[in-house]
């Protein structure tokens, strides 16, 4: 009887074993016979959560062309608006209005125009800023938009923090002087770049070349405020004047006409375009404090190019990397993430939308023109993609010596296709061709 038990038992088994087993097997057959690819060998799951929405989920409208009376309706979803409605500020942010179908939980916001910062108007230029008082979540850095007119001066200062500037329009002509007494000079010109560390002294001024200059500055905290500058003339006039004239060695007199309060920016004489650092006996720093990145050839992709600024190229500049990109119409720069630092961008022309990926199923979209500002933390993947009809311009700007980026593409081609088979069902033939290098910015799929 325990024969016949024992017999009973492992047939059960082997039946079991053998209807759970692919059909080659069970059949006898190897399944060698057939080549399949590599994806090919992870079989093919059935869902345990339900498939991705096909929905459609492009900007309900283009910005460059918004209706006049636009309403947060998206398909089947949403309805007019009843109440106040602030038509301007709708017409350029679709995706807040009506957002996309895959934007989900909340996500700290991650833009701010530059257009909605106090402007501090002087005589000679302006000034405005953004820090963590205006765009909370922006922690790390902080953004001035700057201008002066023809031969006027940002005052001698410095700062606690470093300080990186690109150059938007016309020329602009720095001096500084290092720890070791080492002095510097230079002409920057638009697309161009200077840095300068922290506690280094410095003048920012207009030459005479067009309608003098505009530039953006970032500083490595996000709690930055440009009014808490060290500033010359604001120094000097809180010292009492005998003690400086014991410091120049020279009588109280000589002071008389100091300023009694800062002067921030004031107008000048354009400085020479020819014009050089004062000899210095201890030289001029090693490593300059501008870059001609306007020089610089950009990496070309089938949707626009990159070029990237960091401390392997600019080896002042320690504290903070840049990349130029441009994106051109309907094409998207790729999925993708910053491992370890996060991205405070800028859009010089055109326009796009990003959406952020926080993780925990949070997602949102955001739509971006010239003069904007976005912050995307570290991790949180995202994408640009260009919504309208010219070519986008921006700068990925962060708080680091080195650019890094991690390409979803690319991480997918260069791990086992089974694994990717496994998460997310694609195509075999999809797996199979994608690129093991970085797509960068990917151009519109071909209609041919």
């Amino acid at each position: 009887m325990t024969k016949y038990l024992s017999a009973v038992v492992c047939a059960v088994l082997l039946a079991h074993y053998a209807s759970g087993a692919p059909a080659a097997i069970a059949n006898g057959t190897s399944s060698s016979i057939t080549s399949p690819t590599l994806s090919q060998n992870s079989a093919s799951p059935s869902p345990t959560v339900p498939y991705a929405s096909d929905d459609p989920n492009y900007p309900i409208f283009p910005v460059d062309s918004p209706p006049a009376d636009p309403q947060p309706i998206r398909g089947s979803l949403g309805g007019t608006i009843l109440g106040p409605q602030n038509i301007p500020i709708d017409q350029e942010n679709p995706d807040l209005l009506a957002p996309p179908t895959t934007d989900n939980g909340e996500v700290l916001s991650a833009k701010w125009p530059f257009s909605l910062s106090h402007n501090r108007l002087q005589t000679g230029g302006w000034a405005r800023q953004q820090n963590t008082a205006q765009l909370p979540k922006a922690s790390n850095l902080a953004g001035v938009d700057m201008r002066l007119e023809p031969g006027a001066i940002r005052e001698l200062h410095w700062h606690s923090t470093a300080e990186w500037a690109y150059v938007m329009k016309g020329e602009t002509q720095i001096t500084a002087v290092d720890q070791n007494g080492k002095n510097y000079l230079a002409t920057v010109g638009p697309g161009d770049l200077w840095y300068f560390p922290p506690g280094i002294p410095h003048s920012l001024q207009a030459t005479a070349e067009g309608n003098g200059t505009e530039f953006l500055l970032v500083f490595d905290s996000g709690d930055f405020d440009e009014n808490d500058t060290f500033l010359l003339t604001d120094w000097l006039a809180h010292v009492p004047k005998e003690v400086l004239a014991k410091n120049f060695q020279t009588s109280q007199s000589a002071f008389n006409n100091i300023p009694g309060q800062e002067l921030y920016i004031f107008p000048s004489d354009p400085p020479s375009s020819n014009a050089t650092a004062p000899e210095d006996p201890q030289g001029q720093v090693p490593n300059p404090f501008t870059f001609k990145f306007s020089n610089v050839t950009p990496t070309q992709y089938s949707g626009g190019t990159i070029k990237i600024a960091d401390s392997t190229t600019f080896k002042a500049a320690t504290s903070i990397a840049a990349a130029e990109v441009t994106v051109e119409p309907g094409a998207l720069r790729e999925l993708h993430w910053h491992p370890t630092e996060d991205e405070w961008g800028f859009f010089l022309e055109g326009q796009g939308r990003i959406t952020i990926f926080a993780a925990q199923s949070n997602a949102q979209t955001y739509d971006y023109q010239a003069g904007d500002i976005s912050y995307i933390p570290a991790s949180n993947g995202h994408y640009l993609e260009n919504t309208g009809n010219t070519t986008l311009r921006f700068l990925e700007i962060f708080n680091s010596g080195i650019y890094q980026d991690v390409s979803l593409s690319q991480w997918l081609a260069l791990i086992p296709p089974a694994l990717v088979k496994a998460h997310l069902d694609l195509p075999d033939s999809l797996i199979d061709n994608l690129n093991k290098s970085k797509l960068g910015v990917v151009g519109p799929k071909s209609t041919a």
